[in-house]
This record gives structure tokens, sequence and C-alpha cells, in this order.
């Protein structure tokens, strides 16, 4: 039997339901895994809301954890290794599942469940970013706002460690320290500043190369006047309100503005990019470019996980302990 965390109905927190379920044999292309540790992230809490669909009712699309059964076609993977996945099929807060093998990425001895959970999806998300949406590169200007986030501070310390110039936006003086120790080089604080007059101040009035939001809300159409003429802002997220509804007069021709959506889920179906992400994003881990550490709650509390991360109160990642 397996302890997961199931929807009962799309709303809030208080809808995580802790439950028992039975696990069948791994069927051939499948693995069988103990899971040690179970990222949280953004889209959990946008499965379980209703906003974006949960098959299985299961939410959670990333964890660490040992084989202990593979499918009878099943060669490249044996019981008793150590593998992080990430993408579908969800359902990941669970203490055992069934998986397609070809999600299962091999950890190295050096690299604790921990920081690997903590990192895994928000750093393969960095490198969509930094890679496939915008060539982040030395000499680049970049903003980021949530830089004390889980994803934002990956973003920064990946982005600056190119050479890129990163300006945060963070809610406090506290969070404000964790973007500069991951590599901000100027750090916009407070919910309600105007960072598109600062971001104007800091660059000469020029603006950064490309801007990644996850805030949506308000914050996107402000985001558009921070960014220079041809750059991209990516829309990656909705933590304080729906994405609005944008007249393509805000993107151009005046501003010539590129507007990017993009999904880290689809992303990671293409095979080849998945497992070149991966790689990348546990050779940055091994290298000390990215820190893999976060907060841990038990998987009964995944409730008390989403409420911290939806109202702020997190600083980092977090990750569930089965």
């Amino acid at each position: 039997m397996a302890i997961v965390v199931r929807v009962t109905a799309p709303g809030g927190a208080e809808n995580l339901e802790l439950s028992e379920v039975e696990v069948a044999a791994p069927r051939p292309g499948e693995i069988r895994l103990d899971q040690t540790a179970i990222g949280v992230n953004f889209i959990d809490i946008y499965q379980r809301s209703g906003l974006y669909p949960l098959p299985g009712g299961i939410p959670g699309v990333e964890a660490v954890g040992i084989v202990t059964a593979v499918g009878s076609d099943v060669t490249d993977v044996t019981i008793g290794d150590r593998i992080a996945y990430a993408g579908a099929p969800v359902g990941a807060y669970a203490s055992v599942r069934n998986l397609p093998v070809w999600r299962a990425v091999k950890l190295p001895p050096s690299l604790s469940d921990e920081s690997v959970a903590s990192v895994f999806v928000k750093g393969i998300t960095a490198f969509m970013l930094l890679n496939r949406v915008y060539p982040v590169q030395a000499g680049s200007t970049v903003l980021v706002h949530s830089a004390a986030g889980g994803l934002g501070q990956v973003l920064t310390r990946w982005a600056s460690r190119r050479g890129a110039t990163v300006i945060g936006t963070v809610g406090s003086e506290a969070k404000a320290e964790l973007a500069r120790a991951a590599g901000a080089h100027d750090v916009i604080i407070g919910r309600d500043a105007d960072f598109a007059h600062a971001v104007a101040g800091l660059t000469n009035g020029r603006g950064v190369d490309v801007a990644y939001d996850g805030i949506g809300g308000t914050t996107l159409t402000k985001t558009l006047a921070c960014v220079r003429p041809f750059g991209v802002v990516a829309s990656i997220g909705q933590s304080g309100g729906p994405i609005p509804k944008l007249d393509l007069d805000e993107l151009g021709p005046r501003r010539s503005l590129s507007l990017a959506r993009p999904s880290v889920m689809t992303y990671m179906n293409d095979r080849d990019e998945y497992r070149r992400a991966a790689a990348a994003v546990l050779a940055a881990l091994i290298a000390r470019e990215l820190v893999g550490a976060g907060t841990a709650y038990p998987l009964a509390e995944a409730a008390k996980a989403h409420l911290d991360l939806e109202n702020g109160r997190s600083r980092g990642a977090l990750y569930l302990v089965p």
C-alpha cells in the first residue's frame, strides 16, 4: 500500500486529503519507486485549485526515490537504483508509485535526495527559460520577479553565473538578502514598488533584455514597460492573480516586444530536451553553480506546505518527505 495525498475537490488546501492506495506491479516500460523526497511547485497549487487539470486526483510532478521493481522489458534501470524524475504523468504526492522508465534519471552518490528534489523541476524550468525562451549570456540584463522564491533563486543564480546582470524584485528586506545571496546585482523591494521606474533608472532607460514574471495579475502588464524594444517577457505563472487579457497593441509596434507563455510540462515531454536539461541541472548542482536547499514538510502536511508557498511565507524551495 502507498500513502498518497489526494485532491478531494478543486479549491483550497483544505481539500488535500491523506489516503491509502494499492500500487499494482509495474507494467512493461515502467518502474516502481519508493519515494524519499517530493518537490513542491506552484503547478501543484494550480492543479489543486482547478486552474490546471489533474488526472487521477494526486498532484505532484517531481520526486526522488529508490527503484524497487521494474517492468518485464526494463533493462537500463535496475532495482536499487536511486533516481529522480519530473513531468507527466502527475501523481508525485505518494510514498510509492509507478512511472515510465524513460523519466528516470540516475543520481550520482554526491547529490542528496533533498538537494535534487528541491531544485530539479525548477532547474529544468530555468534551463528552458535561459536557453529556449531567450538565450541569456554574458552581457544580458534580466528581470526576475519573486527573486527570493524557489524558481527565482535558481534563475538568479544561474543567470548571474553566465555573466548576466540580474535585477530582482522581492516583497521584503529579508527576502532581498536571499536574492542578493543568489547573485542579484540589484533588488527592488516592496510589493507596491514602482519597479518599472526603478528598472528604467538601473538600465539608463534602456530596459532589460528579458523579464520573467511568475506573478501574473497586474504585475504582468507593468512588466511590459521594463523590457527594451525587441526584448522578451516570459509569463511563467500567476501566483498573484489570473493572467490579464492583453491587447496586442501593448506589445507592439511601439514597444516591439515578444511575449512568451512557455510550459515546462510541455518542454519535458520532449525526451531529448528533458534529458539535456536534467543533465545540465545535475551538473550544475555538482559544480555548486546551483544550490539544492529547501524546507522539508512531512507528506501528511502537504496542505501546510501549499499554504506557506501560496501565501509567501516560504523562502526558497519546499519538499515533502513520505
